[in-house]
């Protein structure tokens, strides 16, 4: 791992103008980034599923009652 030494993309320009198109498209380019991406994604599905579900099971005991 480079600890703040020297980095010919940096020098080029090329990791802002990865950051910048990462950016506009909304996609991560980095492997880690998009991984973390869709866990994030995943993660808020799951909870708005399982209110969902919840919300039916109640609604059904009422109607059964």
């Amino acid at each position: 791992m480079n600890r703040g030494g020297f980095s010919w993309n940096r020098l080029l320009g090329i990791s802002a103008a990865k950051s910048r198109i990462s950016r506009k498209i909304g996609v991560p380019l980095t492997r880690s980034g998009r991984q973390r991406k869709l866990g994030a994604a995943a993660g808020c599905a799951t909870m708005i599923i399982t209110a969902a579900v919840t919300i039916l099971a109640i609604s059904l005991l009422a109607l059964r009652y």
